[in-house]
C-alpha cells in the first residue's frame, strides 16, 4: 500500500463496506466527511494521526483533530492522544509532545484530557494520534414539547454525513485563507538549514509561522452566524435566511486542495469546474515547494476550508469583512466530469494522491 492516507477505493472496499454491512442505515463514515457521529447524532469525534517526521507532532495532531469538528460547527469538548515512542526515545520527547498538545488545545479552546503512551520497537520515531470529541446541545424549539439539535452557535443541524448539509451541483466553491499553509510551515521549520542556502532566513522564518494560520475558529464562526440567522425569530430555513444557500464545509488536510475537491464532488455525487489560478497560494509556499519539487496543490493544507454554497461572492464578502481572506475558485457541476482549468488548458482532476509532505518528511 502507498505511504500516507489510504486510497479512496481501499477505503470504500475495506472500511466503509464493512461498516455499512454491520450498521445498516448509519451514514456516519463517508468519503469527504470531516467527523464521525453517534447513532443519535449528538456525539461527534475526529481522529488525526501525524506520521510525518516533524519535531512538534503533538501540536499538529491536536489542532487537526479539533479543526475537523470545528469546521462542522462542533466545539471540541476534549482531546486525547495516543503516543507511540521508539525504544531509544528520551523522556524529554514525551514532555515536548504533551506540551505542544496542550498549546494546541488552548488555541482551540478545548481540554487536553490525557491519553495513552507506550514505548515499542514497532516504530522508529514518535507516532502521535489525536482524538477530538464534541457534543451538540439540545434546546427547546418553538413547537411545544419538541427539541432541536443545534451546534455551539445555535445552528440547526443537517446531519446526512456530519453537520454540514450535503453539497450539490450548481453551488460555488470557496477557499478560505491560502492552500498548503500547514505543509509550508512544516517544511520551513524542519528543513530550515537547507532552505536558507537559497532564501533569506527571515523569509523562511515567516513561512514557519504559517502554523499561526491553522486556527479556523473565526471562519467557522462566520459560517455559523450566517446559517443561524434562521433562528432569529423568522420562520425561515437556513438557506432562505442567509441567501448563501446550504453551506457545506470541508476541512482541507491530507492530500491538499486536489484531494479536498475530489472528496467534495464525491460527496455531492457530481462534477466540478475549478480555475487553478483562482486558488489562493502564498509566494512562500510556491518557493518552498519549488525547492523540494513538491506540488503545492497536493500538499497538506490544514487551516484552509473548502466551502460549497449558492452565492460564493456573498460568502467571500462576509469572510473578508471578518478579516479572513477567501476566494471563489469554481463550482460544482452536473455530471461526472471534474475539470481543472489553467488558462487555455483543461484537464481532469485525478483521484486523491499520497500527500507530497511524505516526499520530504
Amino acid at each position: 500500500m502507498r505511504i500516507g492516507k489510504i486510497t479512496e477505493n481501499a477505503l470504500k472496499r475495506s472500511v466503509l463496506k464493512q461498516i455499512r454491512t454491520e450498521y445498516k442505515g448509519i451514514e456516519s463514515a463517508a468519503v469527504g466527511s470531516d467527523c464521525a457521529f453517534s447513532n443519535d447524532k449528538r456525539a461527534f469525534s475526529a481522529i488525526c494521526p501525524v506520521t510525518a517526521d516533524i519535531s512538534n507532532p503533538g501540536f499538529y495532531a491536536v489542532i487537526k483533530a479539533a479543526n475537523s469538528l470545528i469546521a462542522q460547527g462542533i466545539q471540541p469538548d476534549h482531546v486525547t492522544l495516543s503516543i507511540l515512542l521508539p525504544a531509544d526515545a528520551e523522556e524529554k520527547t514525551l514532555k515536548t509532545i504533551v506540551s505542544d498538545a496542550i498549546e494546541a488545545a488552548r488555541i482551540c479552546e478545548t481540554t487536553y484530557a490525557g491519553g495513552h503512551t507506550e514505548v515499542t520497537e514497532a516504530v522508529n520515531r514518535a507516532i502521535v494520534t489525536a482524538t477530538a470529541v464534541g457534543y451538540e446541545r439540545t434546546v427547546a424549539s418553538k413547537e411545544e414539547g419538541s427539541e432541536a439539535v443545534v451546534g455551539k452557535a445555535g445552528k440547526k443541524a443537517d446531519l446526512e454525513h456530519g453537520v454540514s448539509p450535503k453539497p450539490r451541483a450548481g453551488q460555488d466553491l470557496v477557499i478560505t485563507k491560502w492552500i498548503a499553509l500547514e505543509g509550508t510551515a512544516m517544511l520551513a521549520k524542519e528543513k530550515q538549514s537547507e532552505l536558507v542556502t537559497r532564501y533569506p532566513a527571515p523569509f523562511i522564518d515567516g513561512a514557519a509561522d504559517f502554523r499561526d494560520f491553522l486556527d479556523i475558529r473565526k471562519e467557522a464562526q462566520v459560517i455559523a452566524q450566517l446559517t443561524s440567522k434562521a433562528t432569529s425569530g423568522q420562520n425561515l430555513d437556513a438557506d432562505t435566511a442567509t441567501g448563501t444557500g446550504g453551506i457545506s464545509v470541508h476541512d482541507l488536510s491530507s492530500g491538499g486542495v486536489y484531494a479536498a475537491l475530489w472528496e467534495m464532488a464525491e460527496r455531492a455525487g457530481c462534477g466540478l469546474r475549478v480555475d487553478l489560478k483562482s486558488i489562493p497560494v502564498k509566494q512562500e509556499t510556491i518557493e518552498i515547494c519549488e525547492f523540494f519539487e513538491v506540488n503545492p496543490y497536493q500538499l497538506i493544507s490544514g487551516g484552509s476550508l473548502l466551502i460549497a454554497c449558492d452565492d460564493g461572492e456573498k460568502l467571500v464578502e462576509s469572510l473578508e469583512e471578518a478579516g479572513i481572506h477567501a476566494a471563489v475558485i469554481g463550482s460544482l457541476k452536473e455530471g461526472n466530469d471534474r475539470i481543472i482549468v489553467n488558462d487555455d488548458e483543461e484537464r481532469f482532476l485525478e483521484l486523491p494522491q499520497a500527500d507530497e509532505i511524505h516526499k520530504v518528511l
